[in-house]
């Protein structure tokens, strides 16, 4: 039911070509969360048969997702901590905690805002924690485009070279989210044993 009242949206909004791409994405990136997949995946198809551009679907899916990042980002920047400071202590969250998230996300933001665009579910999610933290804006923004341009180069690329075979495109994106998942902890064992070291130093 959701798939398909999702999928009659994305029919929709094809209509409207890339700035349709991009409020889909848009919403993708913000406040109602859907599979990527079902936008970028069938303008990839487009552009393989001369239809879109690949170059403009990467522009309008890589804006859409840092504009729909940075409504949640502004939202939890602007309202977060004072709805925190009310509630907070319902739900068992104190000031040291939201102290601790500052200083991590000083730190370490840009490399969780990177890999947090690279996996489902957290995708949307870790704009929050940023807009919180009040991670610096320039660097929150260049990391969240980064990631969901990696993520957006996938799905195309997909569309473009698989086509229509769902089955395939469903088998394939498994396969690629695994060996990303994997470079991403791999890549969290480098940044760690780098952090490490260079308190030593």
């Amino acid at each position: 039911m959701i798939k398909e009242l999702a999928q009659d949206l994305v029919d929709l909004i094809f209509d409207w070509g890339y700035l349709g791409i991009f409020l889909l994405m848009t919403i993708e990136s913000s406040f109602i969360p859907f599979p990527s997949e079902i936008v970028l995946v069938p303008a990839g198809y487009l552009a393989s048969q001369g239809q879109m551009n690949v170059v403009l679907i990467m522009l309008s899916g890589v804006g859409g997702s840092l504009v729909g990042a940075l409504i949640n980002y502004y939202l939890a920047y602007k309202l977060g901590r004072k709805l925190l400071k009310r509630y907070g202590k319902y739900f068992f969250i104190k000031e040291d905690a939201l102290a601790k998230m500052d200083g991590f996300f000083e730190k370490h933001g840009h490399i969780s805002t990177f890999t947090g665009r690279l996996i489902p579910g957290i995708r949307q999610l870790i704009s929050i924690p940023a807009g919180l933290a009040h991670m610096n804006l320039a660097v929150f923004s260049f990391y969240t485009a980064l990631g969901a341009g990696i993520w957006a180069m996938i799905l195309v690329l997909l569309g473009y070279f698989i086509g229509e075979n769902q089955e395939l495109i469903d088998a394939y994106l498994k396969q690629i989210l695994g060996v990303v998942l994997l470079l991403l902890v791999l890549l969290g064992m480098w940044y760690y044993k780098y952090q490490k070291n260079k308190i030593i130093d």
